[in-house]
């Protein structure tokens, strides 16, 4: 739904009669966001708090836990606003925006809007297909190809007022509230059920009302 609200507004422009609005701007990427220069000590970091290309999901499915920590003491830091987006491979559409704050390796490309109100702008303007097409044409190598960094920060877009942006916000923050509660939720599930299951399976827990021979206890 935010994606075909974005779509409608800041592609289609039909708000706007089908057309940028006049006092819009038009500019590149490098307009409204910048790479992360921030830098975090990975001693601060845990499983949950770094994210590397291997933890990003194909497809734009987001982020799982980390299995492990840089060998380096610093890598980039996010905050919460950003967008990542892996560099390597940009035809796997690895995209995830950042609702806490942690560190990110040197091969997931952090962008950093220039002010807050555009946080969920960048996100869902990155987040189309066609960004991850201009990303993959200006990509260099072949075994592993890696978005050109200079190059994708020239990417074309369309800057709206900060009246608009602020009423984008107001339509679209509940949306992405609620989908940050429900990934929550089914993260903290799937833990559950990891850590219940081999006990279950052991017959160490029984689910009230089982019938075996073993010492229960009820769930």
């Amino acid at each position: 739904m935010v994606q075909a609200i974005f779509k409608s507004w800041f592609v289609d422009f039909e708000p706007f009669g089908g057309e940028i609005p006049r006092y819009w701007q038009t500019g590149m990427l490098r307009d409204v966001c910048s790479y992360s220069a921030e830098r975090t000590s990975v001693s601060t970091l845990t499983l949950d708090t770094y994210l590397s290309t291997e933890s990003m999901s194909i497809n734009k499915g987001g982020f799982k836990k980390s299995t492990s920590l840089p060998a380096v003491s610093h890598t980039t830091a996010f905050l919460p606003g950003d967008t990542l987006v892996s560099n390597i491979r940009p035809y796997f559409k690895k995209i995830a925006y950042c609702d806490f704050p942690g560190g990110c390796s040197t091969d997931v490309l952090c962008f950093h809007p220039h002010k807050s109100n555009l946080s969920l702008y960048v996100f869902n303007l990155l987040y189309q297909n066609r960004f991850f097409d201009y990303m993959v044409a200006g990509s260099k190598g072949t075994k592993m190809p890696r978005g050109d960094k200079q190059q994708i920060m020239n990417y074309s877009i369309a800057i709206p007022t900060d009246a608009v942006l602020d009423e984008f916000n107001s339509s679209v923050s509940p949306m992405t509230d609620k989908q940050y509660l429900l990934e929550t939720e089914s993260t903290d599930l799937a833990l559950l059920r990891d850590t219940l299951l081999p006990h279950l399976m052991s017959g160490e827990l029984l689910v009230a009302g089982m019938d075996i021979d073993s010492t229960e206890v009820s769930l």
